[in-house]
């Protein structure tokens, strides 16, 4: 259904899906927050409302109290909450530094990561880091959890996380619970299909580690990729 057609109230949820939330205006997103106008206004119209006057400014909105808010028609308690509660997030958000994400750059530094997670269990566990284009981690889950033996891996869910988060490389990791850091028949495959997987859809399969007792193998190092 095109925009156009759809009740003005609606319109900028709608564009948010369709186009992305940087293609809103500033009236457009303040709509959303309001969710619905009055009997006279739209959302969107007392969206522009408000704006105007302080402005379009939002430090200015940002100054106004919850009564200066509810003394728009068709604002109440709860509405003007929820505006200046968004206010103080973005606030919030534009007064703290972006986190450095962590680079890795050897497989000393996976297995920093990742025996923080795969250490010392007394079943299998399958992990997997994805990176951007500087060998920065952008996610780090669990892929599967099975038993003393073994656990299976789905590579289709891998690569759907991995293209999810805009990934361009990975690595993966399991452990050993009896310790022991030489890969199975059964390692050697699924490294296989993760990698071959990931050249068709353009992401890396960097290393794969197998985590024992305090050490660590790595297929890359071992030229096993």
């Amino acid at each position: 259904m095109s925009i156009k057609f759809l009740a003005e109230d609606d319109r900028p949820r709608e564009k948010f899906l369709l186009k992305g939330k940087t293609s809103l205006s500033d009236s457009e997103l303040l709509a959303i927050i309001l969710g619905s106008g009055n009997n006279e206004d739209s959302a969107l119209e007392l969206a522009r409302k408000i704006l105007a006057s302080v402005g379009n400014n939002w430090q200015n909105l940002s100054k106004l109290s919850i009564k200066d808010l509810m003394k728009f028609k068709g604002i109440g308690e709860a509405k003007a909450i929820s505006v200046a509660a968004t206010l103080e997030i973005g606030r919030r958000k534009a007064s703290q530094e972006t986190p450095e994400k962590t680079s890795i750059s050897s497989a000393k530094d996976s297995y920093n990561i990742f025996s923080q997670h795969l250490s010392d269990l007394r079943t299998e566990e399958f992990w997997a880091i994805f990176l951007n284009q500087k060998n920065q981690i952008v996610y780090k889950t669990q892929i599967s959890k099975g038993g003393i033996s073994g656990t299976l891996v789905d590579v289709r869910v891998l690569f759907r996380i991995a293209i999810e988060h805009f990934a361009t490389s990975l690595i993966v990791a399991h452990n050993h619970p009896s310790g022991s850091l030489k890969p199975s028949l059964e390692d050697i495959q699924i490294t296989k299909s993760i990698k071959n997987a990931g050249e068709i859809l353009n992401v890396t399969l960097l290393d794969h580690l197998i985590i024992g007792d305090n050490s660590f193998f790595s297929f890359a190092e071992e030229g096993l990729l």
